[in-house]
């Protein structure tokens, strides 16, 4: 219970927000994450988490039946759940994968500049916990275990030094990841395209929906993520908003 306690008191209780420069410093080593290839092959996972749980959680707000979420090796992910097959729900579910991580990361950059990074943290593991739950094969229990791990590391063992810039670090990740994710989600349309392969990205599947171009999908999401990386980068570097 003295435990529970103190945990209770570092969430509820504000920590001093980083300068400037630490809050460009973690941003600008986020950068240098998303331009390297093989340090965003391995950071892309925690990404795909994130936009699979973004479809989750969305099939279930709109009532729909979650059926299991898969991580693969290539960074892919599925969400499967049942319902209607067309419909309102079933565009607001296809449409969460990727815009998830960009407002995730625009409620989280707003939890920041009011000092709450140990409440992102626990926030964050809370829906870690709730992918574990729904994890349907070994790669992906994997994924969630090992970077379950870290954020357990970091929240319940970290200085507030450590806490504080690792919130900032995945802040950044969320709000820059995103819409480095969608124009790659373009690319690979393209090659599908020259391929003669059906396109089976989130924004053919929105094309197919609404009957509006996939391209144009693109588009909307790309814009929501662009808004949203303002925004949040806004806020993170204390800018009045």
């Amino acid at each position: 219970m003295d435990w529970l306690g103190a945990a209770w008191q570092d969430i509820t209780t504000p920590q001093p927000v980083p300068s400037s420069t630490v809050v460009l410093l973690t941003a600008a080593a986020v950068l240098l994450i998303l331009v390297v290839p093989a340090a965003w092959h391995v950071a892309r996972h925690g990404l795909t988490i994130v936009h699979e749980a973004a479809h989750a959680g969305v099939a279930v707000l709109v009532g729909r039946r979650l059926s299991g979420i898969r991580v693969h090796s290539d960074t892919s992910g599925l969400t499967v759940s049942v319902g209607r097959p067309r419909g309102p729900g079933m565009v607001a579910t296809a449409a969460a994968g990727y815009t998830g991580p960009a407002l995730l990361g625009v409620g989280a950059a707003w939890l920041l500049s009011r000092g709450y990074a140990v409440a992102l943290l626990w926030a964050l593991l809370v829906v870690l916990v709730l992918v574990l739950v729904q994890i349907r094969n070994w790669y992906g229990l994997w994924s969630v275990l090992v970077t379950g791990a870290l954020l357990v590391g970091v929240t319940v063992w970290g200085s507030a030094t450590v806490q504080s810039v690792a919130a900032y670090a995945v802040t950044w990740f969320l709000l820059l990841g995103a819409p480095r994710a969608v124009l790659e989600m373009q690319t690979e349309r393209r090659r599908s395209r020259r391929r003669g392969v059906s396109d089976t990205s989130d924004a053919g599947l929105l094309g197919r929906l609404t009957h509006l171009p996939g391209a144009v999908w693109v588009a909307i999401l790309l814009l929501v993520c662009v808004a949203a990386l303002a925004l949040g980068a806004a806020w993170l570097i204390g800018l009045q908003v």
